[in-house]
């Protein structure tokens, strides 16, 4: 077997599994989702919510790029995976302390909502237990084995479902959610650990962190920038509206986290490593954004699209009218959500390239953007209307879908420069399969008229959109779709 066969071959495991971690972990989240939604109520989720904002900058801060960077690098070593190890404790300890002081401020911030102190102190510690698992999980993705990560993961959502629904039905309310997170995190980094066959050097060397942290630093800041905006939405909207508010709005970010994190979680690990072994070789390097770029326009304009149109039965079905203030924030969260795969894939070729320090301008401008929306529609942030509690917030993602649109037109020319290739050939390896979507999506909009059962349009919109799209892709003789099915049908029955 060639060089070039062996990694398409282990590309194609990678992504598999990737795709089993993703599918079954979405799964059992929406499992677990649908009942704690139906348990909880909105204020509920707001405290919770509220606390995520600080877990997510903590649980940053801990890593601090170095995951990235150790993925770019091409042969990392054992003193270099136990250096960030203990660098990432150690900085897991510190912001936790630092945190559990800071709880009555974070309360202050959610008029003064004392239940947040507690939540907060307990919550934190998550982040800790995970910054045991970093080491562990970056070591399998660069080396293109990800089979343990996703057992990991998918035991850790069931046993963690199980803890948070039987909280909830005995009235534990937002601590339901508290516990479940804390027995995922400890779950999956026992299992890591305990499978993995290695072990930390019980040695440190600044060498080795100056050097990661080079490319760890630009990451780091650029994720940071990444974190800001993507929480600020919704520290404004529990500072300056309410809890009830930030529950509608954590609903509907998390449900479409399920569909944007999800393509960009599999694309970074699957495709990053891949990348990084083509930096020295321009022509293959185009060759490989070419097709990762249509490989990711074949999943994303579908997933996205369907589920937007889809939006209404869905929260039907699965919460009764309980969140109807969530659909039309859900859908304008997965209508930016395209921009930000987009752009995040774009910063995988640099990445792979060694170019983190763009990465951070890149970041700056999209993020830039999205926060100068934010700052253009914050007098409007509280507005709403007798029937629409969430009136100003879909203003403000409004504004912030257009800003993503913008921005990531600017990432398209600077990542065409740098990668040797034209922005229009980006365009093209995409376009087919937006335009089939578009098409694919007036049929399923038209049943959301006949005024039918939430389960009979849901299955109707479900059946027209994935029976259309392979279909006319069959008949456009797809390479993609005819490269997955065979992978599916052919090599995976017999590896």
């Amino acid at each position: 077997m060639t060089d070039e066969a062996d990694m398409k071959l282990r590309t194609a495991r990678t992504i598999k599994w990737n795709v089993i971690d993703r599918v079954s972990s979405q799964l059992l989240y929406a499992v677990s989702g649908i009942v704690l939604a139906r348990l909880l109520s909105p204020n509920d989720f707001g405290l919770v919510g509220a606390v995520a904002i600080f877990q997510a900058f903590a649980s940053l801060m801990v890593d601090s790029g170095f995951s990235y960077a150790l993925l770019q690098r091409k042969t990392p070593s054992h003193l270099d995976y136990s250096t960030v190890l203990w660098f990432n404790i150690a900085m897991a300890t510190i912001i936790y302390l630092s945190l559990w002081f800071a709880a009555p401020l974070i309360a202050d911030c959610f008029q003064d909502d004392s239940r947040l102190i507690a939540l907060s102190r307990v919550m934190f510690l998550s982040f800790i237990i995970n910054a045991a698992s970093i080491v562990q999980i970056n070591r399998l993705m660069k080396q293109m084995n990800v089979r343990m990560v996703a057992v990991s993961n998918i035991v850790a959502l069931a046993l963690s479902a199980i803890v948070g629904i039987v909280l909830a039905i005995n009235g534990f309310g937002a601590w339901a959610i508290v516990w479940q997170t804390l027995t995922q995190s400890t779950v999956k980094t026992l299992i890591l650990w305990l499978t993995s066959h290695w072990l930390p050097l019980w040695a440190f060397s600044w060498q080795s962190l100056r050097e990661i942290f080079k490319v760890g630093s630009a990451m780091m800041t650029s994720s940071f920038i990444s974190t800001l905006v993507q929480n600020i939405n919704a520290f404004f909207i529990g500072n300056r509206v309410n809890l009830v508010s930030l529950g509608y709005y954590s609903q509907a970010d998390k449900w479409s986290k399920m569909g944007v994190a999800s393509i960009s979680q599999v694309l970074t690990s699957s495709f990053l490593p891949v990348l990084s072994q083509f930096q020295d070789d321009k022509e293959r390097f185009a060759r490989a954004t070419k097709k990762m770029n249509k490989f990711t326009s074949y999943l994303l304009f579908p997933i996205m699209g369907f589920l937007g149109v889809m939006a209404e039965p869905i929260f039907h079905v699965l919460f009764g009218v309980k969140w109807d203030a969530s659909i039309a924030l859900f859908q304008l969260l997965l209508l930016r959500g395209v921009f930000v795969v987009l752009t995040s894939l774009y910063n995988n070729y640099i990445i792979a390239l060694g170019r983190a320090k763009i990465i951070l301008w890149t970041v700056i401008l999209r993020d830039g953007a999205i926060f100068l929306a934010l700052l253009v529609t914050l007098p409007m942030l509280a507005w709403t209307r007798p029937d629409d509690i969430t009136y100003g917030v879909k203003l403000m993602l409004i504004g912030q879908v257009v800003a993503s649109l913008l921005a990531f037109v600017v990432m398209l020319k600077i990542t065409s420069r740098l990668t040797w290739r034209t922005a229009w050939s980006y365009v093209q390896d995409s376009l087919p399969y937006l335009v089939e979507t578009l098409l694919i999506m007036i049929p399923m909009m038209w049943i959301n008229t006949l005024a039918l059962n939430a389960w009979v349009t849901l299955a109707l919109q479900g059946a027209i959109g994935l029976g259309l799209y392979l279909i006319v892709n069959w008949l456009l003789k797809s390479k993609m779709q005819q490269e997955a099915l065979n992978y599916i049908t052919g090599r995976l029955r017999r590896k």
